[in-house]
């Protein structure tokens, strides 16, 4: 073999978490997951690009607790449903917000990821591995009202503009919503709080999975 010539590696497609876990990103395994990483990883991770107002950054888990309360408010609906509402971006713990005119241009290969590790967090937390049709079209419209109230009063949208895009929200004020930015510890705290109160309400076969 010559100087030039070097075995080729394959590249790295894990990432290792602070609980000691490495994480396969191309396949992940729910046995992989742990909700200490995913709250960690949420709250760490800014929504709009953090172009938001405020001392702190507007995180993903701050932003998911929002989506489950408005979800709630909206429907009937039980701790099951709840969890895959505060669950609904976890995968982003790991692939990050990536806003959503970009994800048009990034394309199918982003979606498969995701939908990968959105099946292996659900499995881990006794979630089916697909959020029902039915079931995701309500968290979507959760988390439009709550993109609504970010874009007005985080990002700098007009009225106008955050109804353009997200819709006017109906049966929801600001007031209802806990939206000034909070420190990532206390995102975090607050995250796994809700999910551990989630997993009390589902009972014992949550608990064991």
């Amino acid at each position: 073999m010559s100087g030039s010539e070097r075995p080729k590696t394959e590249a790295r497609a894990w990432q290792r978490m602070l609980s000691g876990r490495r994480l396969d990103l191309l396949n992940p395994s729910p046995l992989d997951i742990e909700l200490s990483d995913i709250a960690h990883g949420l709250a760490r991770v800014a929504r709009w690009n953090g172009q938001t107002n405020g001392d702190h950054a507007f995180s993903v888990a701050q932003h998911s607790l929002i989506v489950e309360a408005i979800f709630r408010r909206q429907n009937r609906c039980n701790p099951h449903e709840c969890l895959m509402a505060l669950l609904h971006d976890a995968p982003e713990y790991v692939i990050g917000d990536m806003i959503s005119p970009f994800k048009a241009v990034v394309g199918g290969g982003y979606k498969s990821v995701e939908k990968r590790l959105e099946a292996a967090v659900h499995l881990r937390f006794g979630l089916p591995a697909a959020t029902p049709a039915t079931l995701k079209a309500k968290i979507k419209k959760a988390d439009q009202v709550a993109a609504f109230f970010e874009a007005t009063e985080l990002a700098g949208f007009s009225h106008a503009e955050a109804t353009k895009f997200f819709g006017a929200p109906r049966g929801i004020t600001v007031d209802m919503l806990e939206i000034a930015p909070v420190p990532a510890v206390e995102a975090q705290k607050r995250f796994a709080e809700r999910f551990a109160a989630l997993e009390s309400e589902r009972g014992p076969l949550a608990a064991a999975v």
